[in-house]
């Protein structure tokens, strides 16, 4: 898993650094307007560790991130 920058030129997503392989599966997230975002060294390695456990299937299930936010009240 490879975290890249990029920008759109001409409708099209132009990646940062070395180009992605053929066929290569992205998730693109865009910011709304002005809004921007940067992660710095620890939050790009939690990030990346986080995929990595989704990839290996430990998720936790929707329903119980809900129950357990409610449970604070």
């Amino acid at each position: 898993m490879r975290v890249a920058k990029g920008k759109v030129v001409a409708g099209k997503v132009v990646v940062e650094g070395a180009p992605l392989e053929e066929g290569a599966a992205v998730t693109v997230l865009a910011p709304e307007d002005a809004e921007t975002f940067e992660l710095g060294p620890a939050e790009e390695a939690e990030l990346l560790a986080a995929i990595a456990d989704a990839e290996r299937g430990d998720l936790v299930e929707g329903s119980d991130v809900i129950a357990k936010l409610s449970s604070r009240d």
